[in-house]
């Protein structure tokens, strides 16, 4: 096997895993005080009252909380005055990265687990600049491996390098597993997690299953999600390019893509695909991001984030 350097896009190494955090200042992913992040609410959505720390007090205004009223500065000054408060920054950022075989593909500008990892890499160096502790679970078609989130460099390198041993471990000949070894690793976070957490997902458009949609739906009751599906162009639609051949381990398929019916039957499928993702993102609440081999990964990231700004009223 060739090494990573001499296929760029088809596998990916540690140093250019490490290179990611040259490229944060790019991306508003988390809010700092010059900058505020479209994402900003879930770092404030469900924390409930853990890493909670007075700021301030000021003149009550019409719609504060009862609850946080300060008796003490309203005596005193004879007007009503309110505490206010801000959540400690540092919280747990738990990154699901799929490296499985059903990812090791692309007609774009890289393959899928290669844009997988860079995503988890930028979001990884991006949550340690915010001062959050940072982990995660990558999992395979056989495997999975976790680290357990810290405020430190070491643990972020240390997902860095299980990613990167993941994807260079990817090869065409191999089969992947019929297990849902989505579901379960969406299962093994809501084990290990504690209420608060933000849990990135970034795994491949067709892995969502009944049971991951479940899981997903049990993490997001006291977790926080940000969901990004990957996909390649080829996903979507299939080119009027005559008989395409497909072959895997011993298994062989033919397509006749000059046939009308079947590219239509094709397309349909992944805007289902595409459609029950955005239902699930509404139903939980919560940011979906999608992916694709197609375009540059930051400037994806820009445009999807721009998009979330709130528009200004003129």
């Amino acid at each position: 096997m060739q090494t990573p350097a001499s296929h760029p896009g088809i596998h990916i190494d540690l140093a250019e895993l490490i290179e990611m955090r040259h490229r944060v200042h790019e991306v508003p992913l988390f809010s700092t005080p010059a900058r505020r992040s479209p994402l900003i609410g879930l770092h404030h959505s469900k924390l409930r009252g853990r890493g909670v720390d007075f700021d301030q007090v000021r003149v009550y205004q019409p719609g504060d909380d009862v609850r946080t009223i300060d008796w003490r500065v309203t005596a005193r000054t004879q007007e009503p005055h309110t505490k206010l408060f801000h959540e400690e920054r540092e919280r747990p950022i738990f990154i699901i990265a799929e490296q499985s075989q059903r990812l090791f593909f692309g007609s774009g500008q890289c393959f899928k687990s290669v844009l997988a990892a860079r995503a988890a890499a930028l979001i990884g160096w991006a949550a340690l600049g915010h001062n959050d502790r940072i982990g995660g679970l990558v999992f395979a078609d056989n495997e999975h491996h976790e680290v357990k989130p810290r405020r430190s460099k070491q643990s972020l390198l240390q997902l860095l390098n299980l990613l990167a041993r993941a994807n260079q471990a990817l090869a065409a000949e191999a089969s992947p597993a019929s297990r849902d070894t989505f579901g379960m690793a969406l299962r093994r976070a809501r084990e290990v997690l504690r209420p608060g957490s933000l849990v990135i997902v970034l795994c491949d458009e067709r892995a969502l299953s009944d049971n991951a949609e479940q899981q997903l739906t049990l993490l997001a009751r006291h977790i926080d999600l940000l969901l990004l599906p990957l996909s390649d162009p080829l996903d979507h639609a299939l080119p009027a390019a005559g008989l395409l051949r497909f072959t895997q381990a011993d298994a062989q398929l033919e397509l006749d893509s000059h046939n009308g019916d079947l590219r239509q039957a094709y397309r349909a499928q992944a805007q289902a695909r595409e459609a029950r993702w955005q239902r699930l993102a509404q139903k939980l609440g919560v940011p979906l991001l999608p992916l694709s081999t197609q375009a540059e990964l930051v400037e994806q990231l820009q445009e999807q984030l721009s998009a979330l700004r709130p528009r200004k009223v003129v």
